[in-house]
């Protein structure tokens, strides 16, 4: 309570459990029925989010912060997973979906193909979004080829790319 007090655009962050893997979700609800805003985060499966929809306050907004890059990470595909969170704040006028743990420029665009309000990019991520998108593929081809050769030469070896073999 001593948070949201800061500020009218302050946002309380609560992780979806505890370290004990104890859920947070009382506590959610709680503070969504005192009118606090949440972004609840650490968010990965479909039952979390379900939870989540149904202990927030519809009149409060919110954030729902599901891990996507993390669910990536396991070798499954996330975009089913954030369409249907999508579907279960359906309910929540209030609440924003957001793309977390993003991993790759694809995923700037894969959050907004699945409905997310908000996603959280990476510097280095932001940057590289910044110098591809749009590029010409043929170009990075050149520039991958390009690279290759440098590399080569810098490890002191003949290489198939140089210009005058």
């Amino acid at each position: 309570m001593k948070i949201a007090a800061w500020q009218s655009n302050v946002y309380v962050k609560i992780p979806i459990t505890n370290t004990r893997n104890e859920s947070s979700l009382a506590l959610v609800r709680e503070l969504a029925k005192e009118g606090v805003q949440l972004n609840v985060t650490a968010i990965l499966t479909l039952d979390q989010v379900r939870g989540v929809a149904e202990a927030l306050n519809p009149a409060v907004p919110s954030v729902v912060s599901v891990f996507a890059g993390r669910i990536a990470d396991t070798g499954v595909d996330p975009e089913p997973l954030m369409r249907a969170c999508g579907c279960l704040l359906q309910n929540q006028p209030k609440a924003e979906l957001l793309w977390a743990s993003v991993r790759e420029v694809l995923n700037i665009f894969q959050a907004d193909e699945c409905g997310c309000q908000i996603v959280t990019v990476p510097h280095d991520i932001l940057n590289k979004a910044i110098k591809m998108v749009g590029a010409e593929l043929s170009h990075v081809s050149l520039d991958t080829v390009k690279m290759f050769a440098q590399d080569a030469a810098a490890a002191g070896s003949r290489s198939e790319f140089r210009d005058d073999v």
